[in-house]
């Protein structure tokens, strides 16, 4: 059994009382995961009604590409997670680690404006697109591409304590992304839409940043932040490397449908089908991630006293939290997937009814799937979760290759993901019980696996 981060030292949602969470967070949290939820149907519905149908599939390919820029992430801010968590814990500052913080940070920034710029240039030298057209998409992409910051930033602001204030943050994004898009529909201007929801991005982080750097999770400096960043990567190569194998194929994953989709079966009405059918599950997975949250300090308590009881009951709080939303949307799916697509999409596409209990398999199978991940993250066994991530990756792989040479359709090429995927999710469930769970049962088995994290909270 191996570990990499001192789950003990990071549960981010406890508060002084040994109870699950503070209300105010409870609420911010649900009311934030409940946001990201609405705002993925909202902004799909607008945009299939103020877009035509071709532009609109371009748009979700350059989403998609957007969301890829995750594959850079590596982990980083989960492993600047612990070793600014360990500091605050022992009630110091570590001046490196919030140095190498701005530095990642910065990059991710740099990183995002990049691709907005190379997405601008691609789109600018289309002969059907005008200048402003092609701006749109660049400033599209930064939109997309800003949230890997804005993911930084939360694990550092949870290390030092500020996660209510963060979600407080959280909920103005929501709350600002929602009214915009919706103002689309009485005739905002795609272009003021963008800009406005970068502004807000600016202005978001820009609070999130100034409050870090009053906790001392990141230090005032921009000066030598090349040299910070390599000497980050130089001292944790090897949890970069195991963070990073599973930030990598667990992005892939979620992504690669989106550049199969427009190749194998065409743009348009394909990648719509793609898209409608995503948005509920990847909203699915922010529910569900919402609350694995509330579970995660009493599942580190637990396996730190060896009580293997306690964190199995727990782990199915956790589970059971997670089935609600999965009943009511399994429910609504089966008995008004009609009306539900035609609502979502209008005459952008239709949805065939057979989407339909292949979406319900991935509801299902991304139940186990995120409730067995949280419980193998926030326990530091990133070594299994990455072994399992890139052989789902390589299936994943082989078995879209079957798929195209076969000739299958889009619904066929559906089913075969979520087969693959269920599967994935049940090699984590049984991973899950023969790492965490046989560690608390084990009389030395939870004192290893707090012997072995300890040296990675330490560096």
């Amino acid at each position: 059994m191996q570990t990499d981060i001192a789950s003990a030292d990071t549960a981010p949602v406890i508060s002084p009382s040994r109870g699950l969470v503070s209300i105010p967070f409870l609420l911010l949290r649900v009311s934030t995961a409940g946001g990201a939820f609405a705002t993925g149907f909202i902004q799909t519905l607008v945009f299939a009604r103020v877009l035509t149908p071709d532009r609109f599939s371009l748009f979700i390919l350059v989403g998609a590409v957007g969301y890829s820029l995750w594959l850079c992430d590596l982990g980083l801010a989960k492993i600047l997670f612990v070793q600014l968590r360990a500091a605050h814990l022992a009630g110091k500052t570590n001046r490196q680690a919030a140095g190498q913080a701005t530095a990642v940070t910065l990059f991710y920034v740099l990183l995002a404006a990049a691709g907005a710029l190379v997405c601008f240039a691609i789109m600018a030298s289309r002969p059907t697109n005008s200048l402003l057209e092609a701006a749109d998409f660049g400033l599209f992409f930064l939109y997309i591409g800003i949230n890997l910051v804005w993911v930084c930033l939360r694990s550092l602001s949870i290390a030092v304590d500020e996660y209510v204030f963060y979600e407080k943050l959280e909920l103005v994004r929501r709350v600002g992304n929602v009214a915009t898009i919706l103002a689309m529909l009485i005739g905002l201007p795609f272009t003021a839409f963008l800009v406005g929801s970068n502004v807000l991005w600016a202005v978001l982080v820009t609070c999130a940043v100034a409050k870090l750097l009053s906790r001392g999770a990141m230090a005032p400096r921009l000066r030598g932040f090349v040299r910070d960043l390599i000497e980050f990567f130089q001292t944790n190569t090897r949890s970069i490397a195991r963070s990073g194998t599973f930030a990598l194929s667990d992005i892939f994953i979620y992504t690669f449908p989106y550049y199969v989709v427009p190749w194998a079966f065409g743009l348009g009405a394909p990648i719509i089908i793609l898209e409608a059918t995503f948005r509920i599950f990847r909203g699915a997975s922010v529910i569900y991630t919402a609350a694995c949250d509330l579970a995660i300090p009493g599942q580190t308590r637990a396996l730190a006293a060896r009580d293997a009881s306690k964190l199995i009951r727990t782990t199915l709080i956790a589970a059971a939290l997670c089935c609600l939303p999965a009943a009511f949307a399994c429910g609504l799916l089966i008995f008004a997937s009609k009306q539900l697509f035609a609502f979502l999409l209008g005459s952008a596409a239709t949805v065939p009814p057979t989407v339909t209990p292949i979406l319900v398999v991935m509801l299902l199978a991304n139940l186990v799937q995120m409730v067995a991940q949280s419980l193998l993250l926030h326990a530091g066994f990133f070594r299994e979760i990455s072994r399992i991530g890139l052989g789902v990756a390589v299936a994943m792989v082989v078995a879209t290759a079957i798929a195209v040479g076969a000739g299958l359709t889009i619904v066929e090429f559906l089913g075969v993901y979520a087969a693959v995927y269920s599967a994935g999710a049940l090699y984590l469930a049984v991973a899950a019980y023969r790492g965490p769970i046989l560690a608390a049962a084990s009389p030395h088995g939870a004192a290893k696996w707090k012997r072995a994290a300890e040296p990675a909270a330490a560096r």
